[in-house]
C-alpha cells in the first residue's frame, strides 16, 4: 500500500511525541551470599526517553529492610550485612513518560545450621528399654545430618545413620553408652550438638559379638569391623589376629578394628576379646584380603620366521578365578587360525607377515584387570 510523504512525516512526528519507554537490566541477576556478607545490585538504563526515574521494590510490594542501601541515582541496591530475611526476588522498576519497565535480581542467602538434639543430655536408660533421640536442624540450603560415635577422643562416622533425623534403638544395650555427635553441614558452614547416652545393665561376665563375621575387601582398601560387649561393668575390648601379630597399619579405638589400606598378607582371623571383673567372651571374624590381577607376556617380544608357529603366554598374579582375553592391538579380531585357551595362551600353527603386530592380553577378575603387551615381528 502507497504512503504519502505527508502520512510517513506525521507518523515521525507522533512517534517522537510519544517516546520510547525504559529498557532496563540488572547485573547481576542472581547472587548467592553467606549470612553475614555484603552484595550488590545495579540497575542498567540501555535507553528510553529521558527523565527516568529508578525505584527498588520487593516481591508482593514488601518494604525494603533498613540496613538495605539505595544509591543517590537509585540504580544501585546494596545489602551490606545480609540476613536470611533478605533472601528473595527485587524489581528495578523505571519509570519515564513513555511508560514503564521492571527488571528482576534474586538474592539468596546461605543460613549457616542451626541444631539442637531432643531430649538433651545425659540420658540415663535400662538395658532393654527403646532409646530414640531426634536431632533438629535448620539452615538455607537446608543441612545434610552426619552421626557420629566419639570413642577413645576419637569421632567415629556412623554411615547407616547419615541423613537421618533420628537415632534410634529398639532394644538398648550396655554397649551402645556413649557420647554421639548430629552434625548440621551446608554449604554455609558446620554446628553440631551432642548428648551422652548411659545405659544401666545387669552385672555380669560380657558376651561378645563381631560384626562382620566375615569380609572381603580387595587389596588397597580400608576395613572398620565392630566388636560388642554386653556386661556391666563395661568391659575392656582388645583385638588380635590368629597365629600372627595385628598388622602396622591398624588402629584400635574402643570396639573398632581398622586395617589402613590391607594387604595380601593381611587375611586373617581376627579376634575380640571383651573381658570386665566377672569374666571374658572371644568373638571372631575372618578377613579375607582379594587382589586385582597382574597380567605379564611371556615372551614380551618375539621375531619369527614366515612359516614358524607362534606360542604366547599371558600370567597373571590375584585372586582367582582369572580369565582371560587376548586381541590385537587396532584390529578388530585375531589373525584367522589364532587359537587361545583358558588359561591365558595365544597359538597360531604357521604365522605370515600380516601376523606382525602388537597383541595385547587382559586378565580379568571379579575386583579388577590388568593388561599386558607383547609384539610380535614376522620377517618374511
Amino acid at each position: 500500500m502507497y504512503s504519502s510523504p505527508v502520512t510517513l512525516i506525521l507518523c515521525s512526528i507522533l512517534s517522537s511525541v510519544a517516546g520510547q519507554a525504559p529498557v532496563v537490566s540488572v547485573e547481576p541477576q542472581t547472587a548467592t551470599v553467606r549470612q553475614g556478607e555484603s552484595v550488590s545490585f545495579r540497575c542498567h538504563v540501555r535507553s528510553g526517553t529521558q527523565p527516568i526515574k529508578l525505584e527498588w521494590r520487593r516481591d508482593n510490594n514488601q518494604a525494603l529492610s533498613e540496613n538495605v542501601e539505595i544509591g543517590p541515582d537509585g540504580s544501585v541496591l546494596t545489602f551490606t550485612d545480609t540476613r536470611p530475611e533478605h533472601h528473595g526476588r527485587y524489581h528495578c522498576v523505571a519509570d519515564s513518560s513513555a511508560g514503564r519497565n521492571v527488571a528482576t535480581a534474586v538474592l539468596n542467602v546461605k543460613l549457616n545450621p542451626d541444631v539442637e538434639m531432643i531430649p538433651q543430655g545425659p540420658l540415663q536408660v535400662k538395658r532393654a528399654d527403646p532409646v530414640s533421640v531426634e536431632c533438629r536442624a535448620t539452615g538455607n540450603p537446608q543441612p545434610q545430618l552426619i552421626w557420629k560415635r566419639v570413642v577413645a577422643n576419637e569421632q567415629l562416622v556412623l554411615p547407616h545413620m547419615n541423613k537421618v533425623k533420628i537415632l534410634q534403638w529398639a532394644s538398648v544395650h550396655p554397649e551402645d553408652s556413649g557420647h554421639y555427635l548430629c552434625l548440621a553441614k551446608n554449604s554455609g558452614g558446620v554446628a553440631q550438638v551432642g548428648i551422652l547416652i548411659i545405659v544401666e545393665g545387669e552385672p555380669g561376665a560380657p558376651v561378645a559379638s563381631v560384626n562382620p563375621t566375615k569380609k572381603t575387601v580387595v587389596e588397597g582398601q580400608t576395613v572398620t569391623i565392630e566388636c560388642r560387649a554386653s556386661a556391666s561393668p563395661t568391659p575392656v575390648i582388645t583385638w588380635s589376629k590368629l597365629h600372627a601379630p595385628l598388622p602396622q597399619k591398624h588402629r584400635v579405638f574402643g570396639g573398632y578394628l581398622t586395617l589402613i589400606k590391607v594387604r595380601h598378607h593381611d587375611s586373617g582371623q581376627y579376634i575380640c576379646n571383651a573381658t570386665n571383673i566377672h569374666g571374658y567372651s572371644e568373638a571372631y571374624t575372618q578377613v579375607e584380603v582379594a587382589t586385582r590381577p597382574n597380567a605379564t607376556c611371556v615372551p614380551e617380544q618375539v621375531t619369527l620366521q614366515t612359516g614358524n608357529s607362534l606360542q604366547l603366554q599371558c600370567l597373571a598374579h590375584g585372586s582367582q578365578p582369572i580369565w582371560f582375553k587376548w586381541s590385537r592391538v587396532g584390529r578388530a579380531n585375531l589373525p584367522a587360525g589364532a587359537e587361545t585357551t583358558k588359561n591365558g595362551k595365544l597359538m597360531m600353527s604357521r604365522v605370515k607377515v600380516c601376523d606382525s603386530g602388537t597383541y595385547k592380553c587382559v586378565a580379568r577378575n571379579r575386583f579388577g584387570s590388568s593388561e599386558a603387551l607383547a609384539n610380535v615381528i614376522v620377517n618374511a
